[in-house]
């Protein structure tokens, strides 16, 4: 039987407005995923900390910062006390007061904020193996406060895979070799899980801080952080990473191009 003109029409109309209501529906179903993962992934942690070492030769307490003694620091700083503490940024386990981060690399870097102002302060940087074998290296510091690098040298004994070792920052006066601060924490090189290191081999380095944050590798995540923040300045990688650690008041802290580890 042959439906009439006017019944096809109508029902082809129907047809349109239910499609075209579909597709609407659809969209906006897909918008709102995508604005609700949006939202998701920029609220999202960017470091996952992994969990403190347990067993044998677990590492206790440790010092992220200091607020420094009265010393030659305080004669030139024109105040009457630092506002900021020698800081080492690096995560910090409230419940055993634990000092502790892991890296991936051989000769990894270590970032370090120093308030100080003066020109007649110096560095030293301690690294301990778990036989308490010491490398010990001065640091020449500049007068302008900010966040400092120091890359342990190609020429020292690398970070054994699997071995936790304690490092020291110790600022002096070089009037009197007075400590004026001093920093101390653990450092485990771990190797890299074989999807990890495919996904960085073609990574950006903003994306490299993601994976190395997920994947709770601190040492490289904050140091492509760093590169990403030099390159654009608003990118919020660095912000982030310095806030989940509870270091939020140092995200607005120029980074100083120095210091080299040099043997004593």
């Amino acid at each position: 039987m042959k439906l009439p003109q006017h019944n096809i029409k109508f029902a082809l109309a129907i047809c349109l407005v239910l499609c075209s209501y579909t597709q609407v529906q659809a969209e906006s179903i897909n918008s709102s995923t995508l604005v609700q993962n949006l939202r998701r992934k920029l609220n999202s942690p960017i470091f996952a900390a992994p969990p403190p070492p347990k067993g044998t030769g677990e590492p206790e307490g440790g010092k992220r910062s200091t607020a420094g003694s009265r010393g030659c620091d305080m004669g030139t700083n024109k105040s009457s006390e630092v506002k900021k503490q020698l800081t080492a940024l690096v995560p910090f386990y409230s419940k055993s007061e634990l000092v502790y981060g892991i890296t991936s690399e051989p000769y990894p870097i270590l970032s370090v904020y120093v308030p100080y102002k003066s020109n007649i302060t110096y560095g030293e940087f301690v690294l301990e193996d778990e036989a308490e074998n010491q490398q010990i290296y001065k640091v020449a510091l500049t007068g302008t406060p900010g966040i400092i690098n120091l890359r342990l040298p190609s020429k020292a004994q690398p970070l054994q895979i699997g071995k936790q070792q304690r490092w020291y920052f110790n600022v002096y006066c070089k009037d009197d070799n007075q400590i004026i601060g001093n920093l101390e924490g653990y450092i485990k090189r771990e190797e890299l899980k074989p999807t990890l290191k495919t996904q960085l081999s073609k990574a950006t380095p903003k994306e490299k801080v993601q994976l190395y944050g997920a994947g709770g590798v601190w040492f490289e995540a904050l140091s492509n952080a760093m590169q990403v923040h030099k390159s654009n300045p608003r990118d919020t990688s660095l912000q982030k990473l310095l806030q989940e650690i509870g270091l939020k008041d140092l995200v607005n802290q120029p980074i100083v191009d120095c210091c080299q580890l040099k043997k004593d």
